[in-house]
């Protein structure tokens, strides 16, 4: 896909979004890439990875989706069409999968197989239903069960990459985004590193999706929608791991709201993203930032017009992240 040339009216209506069904797209590559997963995903994978293959055992079109279909190169359209406004849940999108003509949704799988050959077990009639069911699997065993968590970290990024925007414009705000992709300004968006000529979008509507997929992909419905899923940020650390101090402990200590907030620093967080993560009020958030700035666990440093907090050595030894210290 190369370069998009993103028109003014397209770009004035870009907006990041969260999509369930793109995180358990996300869910799915992860559980059938194995070691494809991103830091911090191992614990996850290890729990779900048992059903999963078990699952795939009992499904030949299941099992030949998996290990065909979801190559390191393309996705096919239908399993990853932006989501509509109107969509609010899980099944608001796998709906529309299903709706999905069964020719058309084969015809997505061949071109995504890029000339490989098409296996016997994907010839089935009712081919979007038993990708819809799997999907639904994904769904309800591993990522249902986190979904507020994930929720809140998507929005986290959304509200950092939001105010880069404000700031910065879109150079600022994709800075990053995902692997191979750049802003180049004049309206040209490099999406990936492959040689096809230019595709121009106008008109149209252009989302960014955060998931928790190492590197992201490109979806389409052409020539309405389009949709960049991209890495998450602040992902890397799984929930406890590496602390030597439980959340607890240290919440008896310093109180458990500044616990929740001093353990969510270990990379620089706004107010905002930090009330996205911990649910609690901008008024309570602000705060507690002020005492763990006066107890010298915390820093701040402006980056634009957003203030970021991220812990000090202190605070790193408090939580437990960092080496004891002495004296």
């Amino acid at each position: 896909m190369g370069v998009w040339l993103i028109g003014v009216d397209a770009l004035a209506r870009g907006r990041f979004a969260v999509s369930a069904l793109a995180e358990t797209v996300a869910a799915l590559i992860g559980l059938a890439r194995g070691g494809g997963s991103r830091p911090g995903r191992e614990r996850w994978r290890q729990v779900h990875a048992p059903a999963f293959e078990e699952r795939l055992a009992r499904d030949p079109f299941a099992a030949a989706f998996v290990s065909d279909v979801l190559g390191p190169r393309w996705l096919p359209d239908f399993l990853v069409t932006p989501p509509l406004p109107g969509d609010r849940t899980f099944d608001d999108e796998l709906r529309r999968l299903r709706a999905t003509p069964a020719r058309s949704a084969l015809a997505h799988i061949v071109e995504a197989l890029d000339g490989a050959p098409l296996p016997r077990a994907l010839l089935v009639p009712d081919l979007p239903d038993r990708v819809a069911e799997l999907l639904d699997w994904v769904w309800t065993r591993t990522v249902r069960p986190e979904w507020p968590r994930y929720r809140r970290l998507f929005e986290a990024d959304i509200a950092t990459r939001t105010q880069s925007l404000t700031s910065g414009g879109w150079a600022a705000a994709l800075s990053g985004l995902r692997p191979g992709m750049r802003w180049l300004g004049d309206g040209r968006l490099r999406v990936n590193a492959y040689p096809y000529p230019p595709r121009e979008i106008s008109g149209a509507q252009l989302l960014f999706i955060p998931t928790t997929a190492p590197r992201g992909w490109v979806g389409r419905d052409e020539p309405r929608r389009y949709a960049i899923t991209y890495p998450c940020s602040g992902l890397l650390a799984e929930p406890g791991a590496g602390r030597r101090v439980p959340e607890e402990a240290l919440g008896r200590l310093i109180g458990p709201t500044r616990a929740a907030i001093l353990t969510q620093l270990g990379a620089p967080k706004s107010t905002t993203q930090l009330v996205a993560l911990t649910g609690y009020t901008l008024g309570s958030v602000g705060g507690h930032l002020k005492v763990l700035l006066e107890a010298r666990l915390v820093h701040r440093r402006r980056s634009g017009r957003v203030v970021l907090y991220h812990r000090t050595p202190l605070g790193d030894s408090l939580v437990g992240d960092g080496p004891p210290q002495l004296g």
